[in-house]
């Protein structure tokens, strides 16, 4: 269970983002839906720790992230998280094989690839460059890579905004079948894709937007 509390963070041009207090489930699937700028990317990257609040409290199984060293939630989200980006962070001269590979300098398994990979219907691209792929393979490619290691928390920022609506869609029923007994929170800007999710958080409603500090 993720619960944010009291979470505000600030930003160098003098702004600040409020939320309102969430709990995210275990095993559960989140849309997170929302204009540009109210803080849904802001909020993937404080549960992952890559930004810290100023603010309140994010606590992951009970454990207060925001009390530990970068190097503690570097070590956690290695281990725990599975983060889709959305602009893919692929080296495109590289293959598929060899942008998931990339994860055992970190020490992660990732014996699994091929069943991930067959999962996601492109194991046949295993050992082409990604440079190659469609934009609909390079998304799978990230999810792969994403969930290979089996995360216990995937965080998906816009996972469809480079794609046409029918790929992209095609993509979000295999992440949410991909992330079963997972707890999955995805930015998205589409409400036609709300459907396949356990449930939908309003941002404007949780934000209220951003204000001057």
């Amino acid at each position: 269970m993720i619960n944010v509390k009291n979470v505000s963070k600030h930003f160098a041009n003098e702004t600040a983002i409020d939320y309102s207090d969430i709990t995210f489930e275990k095993g559960k699937s989140y849309m997170l839906l929302g204009a540009s700028g109210c803080g849904k990317s802001t909020l993937l990257n404080m549960i992952a720790g890559i930004l810290s609040p100023e603010t309140g409290s994010i606590e992951i199984a009970g454990e207060d992230m925001s009390k530990k060293s970068q190097k503690e939630k570097d070590k956690f989200r290695i281990q725990k998280i599975g983060y889709i980006f959305q602009d893919f962070k692929l080296i495109p001269e590289m293959t598929v094989m060899d942008n998931i590979g990339i994860l055992r300098l970190e020490k992660v398994d990732i014996s699994d690839v091929d069943n991930v990979l067959d999962s996601l219907e492109i194991l046949d691209k295993k050992n082409k460059k990604v440079k190659h792929l469609s934009g609909g393979e390079k998304q799978r490619v990230a999810i792969a890579r994403a969930i290979v290691k089996k995360p216990e928390i995937i965080l998906a920022d816009e996972p469809t905004g480079n794609l046409n609506f029918s790929i992209g869609e095609a993509v979000i029923k295999q992440l949410i079948e991909v992330s079963k007994g997972k707890t999955l929170i995805a930015v998205t800007h589409d409400e036609r894709l709300g459907k396949y999710f356990d449930h939908i958080i309003d941002m404007n409603e949780v934000t209220g937007g951003r204000r001057d500090v």
